[in-house]
């Protein structure tokens, strides 16, 4: 594909949610010229280095990788300034520093995976499922001091089926943002954008890094708010509790709203079809688990294996 004369890019982002945006730039002929990523980092059993998706990527297609342990390195600036970029575009990166993205003439823009000024923060898609949202989206805007602050350029709404869970969402808004992203190079180049400053106050919601304590199910809280939690953390890193002394990760479902006199956490279970768990308002039930040593099954063939008290 011949490359569009406008304008230099250099592409900066780490996981595969980033890789649909620069694979869009790279397969509809934007002149990539550089890409920047985190260095390789051990993983596996064995902890050998592994390249970030977006490295393996771009290795794929001949691009230049620059991978800086400091973002203020002297010699990754020099590098980075060679490549005379025009615009620079972040996805699921680091904090930049103003001397990175202010080089550019044109700025450097972020993809956000939620409708800002809603959702700040380096986990917007897992929040917006944790809350109850029923709608989200991605939005394209400028880099500045203050994270996910800066002018809005584009947003494109995505609605937040009940089904969602955060692996189903994340899928729809890397490709969502990847459309995005071009039609806001295409806009910026063009000079059709207007930009709209973001609001600085009122009711925000704030999307923190995931920890592992932000896991536990608190079966105090109501069955609905319980069912959302294990949404927005399925698959990965997903909603835990215990069950006869050992940890349950619990990946789908479902709830009833009922009266049942039970304290919250008291779970039930026939030993061959459900299990379920008292919250504030009714009850949650299990549908598919993985008990601690064991793999991710179904519930019926977790109960076929294992007999707990009902």
């Amino acid at each position: 594909m011949v490359q569009k004369n406008f304008p230099r890019i250099v592409f900066m982002g780490t996981p595969d949610f980033a890789v649909a945006s620069l694979a869009a730039l790279v397969t509809q002929g934007y002149n990539v010229v550089a890409v920047v990523t985190a260095p390789d980092k051990p993983a596996g059993r064995g902890m050998q280095l592994k390249a970030s998706a977006v490295k393996e990527y771009a290795q794929g297609c001949s691009l230049p990788v620059l991978q800086p342990d400091k973002l203020r390195d002297t010699a990754f600036l020099e590098a980075l300034r060679a490549y005379q970029a025009d615009l620079q575009v972040v996805v699921a990166f680091r904090m930049l520093p103003e001397l990175v993205w202010n080089m550019p003439p044109m700025g450097t823009l972020n993809v956000h995976a939620s409708l800002l000024p809603q959702y700040r923060g380096a986990a917007p898609i897992n929040w917006a499922i944790i809350n109850g949202e029923k709608e989200t989206g991605v939005t394209t805007f400028r880099l500045k001091h203050e994270i996910d602050t800066g002018d809005i350029l584009l947003q494109d709404k995505v609605a937040i089926l009940p089904e969602d869970n955060i692996g189903t969402l994340y899928e729809k808004l890397m490709h969502r943002g990847a459309a995005l992203l071009l039609q806001t190079v295409d806009g910026l180049a063009a000079g059709t954008i207007k930009e709209q400053p973001q609001a600085g106050s009122g009711d925000l919601k704030h999307a923190p890094k995931i920890f592992r304590e932000d896991g536990l199910i608190r079966w105090e809280q109501s069955a609905e708010e319980i069912h959302n939690l294990v949404r927005g953390l399925s698959p990965v890193p997903a909603a835990y509790t215990q069950l006869s002394g050992k940890q349950l990760k619990a990946y789908t479902t479902s709830f009833s709203i009922e009266v049942h006199g039970q304290a919250p956490g008291h779970y039930e279970t026939d030993g061959k079809t459900f299990l379920r768990f008292a919250a504030a308002d009714g009850w949650v039930y299990i549908l598919d688990l993985q008990y601690e040593g064991k793999k991710r099954m179904p519930v019926a063939e977790f109960l076929r294996g294992f007999r707990i008290a009902g």
